[in-house]
């Protein structure tokens, strides 16, 4: 964490968290990204913080160590015979036995969604939503606020080293966050700067079709003050449709002629963009974005155009923005080792995981290309079997364990395995083998992996665990 920084919290929460200091709150579900991020911000804000999760996790020992107490497993025992607030996370069945006591004893509950509307709402809103890319979007809009010294809070569904974590809490007047669908999640939100960043099919388990995801994006739009500047991915057309409605004002971003933000002049030296941006087609700034990969041009436009909303000048967004180093789990190097290069990703849709392939490829250029993907959710894995088969063809060689099984029912996971994922890919022309556990991953990527070779793992579970594996035992050999 920078020097300086947990003093600015503790100064920020004195003076901004007298509504929660002191408030007892129990947490179920605190190990999910958005919990984790905001189960920090309460406790910076003084809160007495308790929680469970269904497993222990690096997140988890780092909440106990700021004084947070977690039970692992879910039992109304959990719950402190004195509590002021429960707060769920939107994974969290309603017949979680946690949260079926806390309703028994009378105790408030609330879900995590309208717990981060209810901190957002105390300040100058930003929320970045979008099926892809809102954690580095987001990211890169806090880190640039507090590089210029707007000092923001924020909660990001990602650790980012520069930032000291998921989350923080600034005496500025921003405060920045991911807006997650998930759930209809973000409509708990009333942002004064908001953007959509793409809009494809995901989620299927909570949404019927496209058309509703559509539609709650469309919900969400409304939500925007009136006062307030929606920022629209020009080239997405479902994103358009979202903002077709919006009562507040309504600027595009993207590479397009008609675009509000546009980028032109772009070159590319291993995978990472120069470009000018253009504001109404008069000159806005030269940027530099600092992460490989095409995706990211468009994430920096997108945060380029909040941060302007936001108040920064041209000047103040072009000096910051190609400092920001990302964050974790987003095309995150973990070592070289023997020739070997590893790298870990979150991406878990297939768009994601085709645009993530690239950039790497575009940028260590490789001599092999393996990718150990482990997919998220059953349901997921069903409803996009076909878009998977084709997201992988920039990898020579494709692992796949067992499908990490998150929300899903019983009955779903007996529809797909990842044997039919694997299947697909084969018949896509990709080199792909299904090993069920993380051992047999390894013995392979030790006997195959060779100097000049990139191994990247990728998935939204605990897949990270072979890339840190990995690294170990290559260093063993070398």
């Amino acid at each position: 964490m920078p020097e300086g920084m947990e003093t600015k919290r503790q100064t920020a929460a004195g003076r901004r968290g007298a509504a929660y200091a002191g408030r007892r709150i129990h947490m179920v579900g605190v190990g999910g990204a958005g919990m984790r991020a905001l189960a920090e911000m309460l406790i910076a804000l003084g809160a007495d913080v308790t929680g469970s999760d269904a497993c222990d996790s690096g997140a988890i020992r780092r909440l106990a160590k700021q004084g947070a107490r977690i039970a692992l497993g879910q039992n109304p025992d959990n719950i402190p015979s004195r509590c002021d607030l429960v707060v769920y996370s939107a994974a969290i069945d309603e017949q979680n036995p946690e949260l079926l006591a806390a309703r028994r004893r009378g105790l408030k509950t609330i879900k995590y969604s309208r717990m981060l509307g209810r901190l957002m709402s105390e300040r100058l809103g930003i929320a970045v939503a979008g099926t892809h890319g809102k954690s580095t979007t987001a990211a890169m809009v806090a880190y640039v606020l507090q590089a210029a010294g707007a000092e923001p809070s924020f909660i990001i569904g990602a650790t980012v080293d520069q930032l000291g974590g998921p989350s923080g809490i600034g005496a500025g007047r921003h405060f920045v966050a991911e807006a997650c669908e998930f759930d209809r999640s973000f409509l708990n939100l009333r942002p004064h700067v908001a953007s959509i960043l793409n809009i494809e099919e995901d989620h299927l388990d909570c949404y019927a079709d496209l058309d509703a995801i559509v539609e709650a994006f469309r919900a969400f739009a409304g939500l925007i003050r009136d006062d307030g500047i929606l920022i629209v991915n020009g080239e997405d057309a479902e994103a358009g449709r979202a903002a077709r409605t919006a009562r507040c004002q309504v600027q595009t971003f993207g590479l397009n002629q008609e675009c509000t933000w546009r980028g032109e002049n772009l070159s590319a030296e291993k995978g990472c963009y120069t470009l000018d941006v253009l504001l109404e087609g008069r000159p806005f700034c030269r940027m530099n974005v600092p992460l490989p990969g095409l995706h990211n041009v468009y994430n920096a436009l997108a945060a380029t155009a909040m941060l302007y909303c936001a108040g920064l000048s041209p000047e103040e967004i072009s000096r910051h923005l190609p400092q920001f180093t990302g964050a974790r789990r987003r095309l995150t190097e973990k070592a070289t080792v023997a020739g070997v290069t590893v790298v870990d990703d979150y991406a878990h849709h297939p768009t994601e995981i085709q645009a993530t392939l690239k950039a790497v490829r575009d940028h260590y250029q490789p001599r092999r290309l393996v990718c150990v993907f482990q997919p998220h959710q059953h349901s997921r894995t069903r409803f996009l079997l076909k878009d998977f088969a084709r997201s992988f063809a920039p990898a020579d060689e494709v692992i796949v364990p067992e499908i990490y099984f998150v929300r899903d029912s019983e009955r779903e996971k007996d529809c797909i395995s990842s044997e039919d994922l694997v299947a697909q890919l084969r018949l896509h022309g990709s080199q792909a083998m299904y090993l069920r556990t993380f051992e047999e991953i390894l013995h392979r990527l030790e006997e195959t992996l060779g100097e000049g070779d990139l191994v990247i793992t990728m998935g939204a579970g605990n897949i990270w665990e072979v890339a840190d594996e990995i690294v170990c035992r290559l260093g063993r050999h070398s």
